[in-house]
């Protein structure tokens, strides 16, 4: 099944310095036939105003990872990081027993980012951080693997049975996945278009697929995406 999610169908909050799209139920946004697929918890697509943030919170039992699309985000934590995430790097927060954070734009332009949560396969673990940069050429017609639940070629971590792909798609350029037996996928587009199955989507549309056996990303325009690879959950 091949199931498409367009971008304008997503919840909408608008805050002044945060500009939010919601492709899962959050915050005020209630919506049930889109709480969750599989782990995957919440995508949110976050502009935050120059000058403006998150300020400190908490969070528990969740895995949390933040991908910045433009602009700096700096984040700083109970487990004593404070770091700039930029462009091309993917970073994992994960919360466990329970960690307090924040995220601020010091810049000043917009900071544009995805916000993504995965419910982990355990509670109560030990509060973890990564993060890692992965270089363009790594991504360029091709999916680089970006999380997984063993750290793979390089990923980060996250606790729970995920393969989180990320890749870029021009015109020529094209690639597949193979999906493994009773495994789910979630294709998002991050910014400009791809095409998935022959199925033309654009920045902020989705694509939830089961039973299917293979997944094909081509015919891009500035496209990238992420690809989750996951086991349903139980």
């Amino acid at each position: 099944m091949f199931v498409i999610r367009h971008a304008a169908d997503r919840g909408h909050a608008n805050h002044g310095w945060l500009d939010s799209h919601h492709s899962f139920s959050f915050a005020d946004y209630r919506d049930e036939d889109h709480v969750h697929f599989g782990p995957l918890r919440v995508i949110n697509e976050d502009r935050v105003a120059p000058g403006a943030g998150f300020g400190t919170h908490s969070h528990r039992d969740m895995e949390i990872i933040s991908y910045v699309l433009e602009g700096e985000l700096a984040h700083t934590d109970s487990m004593g990081n404070k770091v700039v995430i930029r462009p091309g790097e993917v970073q994992i927060m994960s919360a466990g027993t329970g960690v307090t954070h924040s995220e601020e734009n010091h810049a000043s332009t917009v900071t544009h980012f995805l916000q993504i949560w995965i419910i982990p396969n355990r509670l109560h673990l030990k509060p973890g951080y990564q993060q890692t940069f992965f270089p363009d050429a790594e991504k360029r017609g091709k999916l680089r693997l970006v999380a997984s639940e063993r750290g793979e070629h390089g990923s980060v971590t996250v606790n729970q049975d995920v393969r989180l792909y990320a890749g870029l798609f021009g015109p020529d350029e094209s690639a597949h996945h193979t999906i493994d037996f009773e495994r789910i996928v979630y294709v998002h587009v991050v910014r400009g278009t791809v095409h998935v199955n022959g199925h033309p989507l654009n920045a902020g549309d989705a694509a939830k697929i089961t039973g299917e056996n293979r997944v094909e990303l081509s015919d891009g325009v500035d496209g990238e995406v992420l690809l989750f690879d996951m086991a349903p959950l139980d």
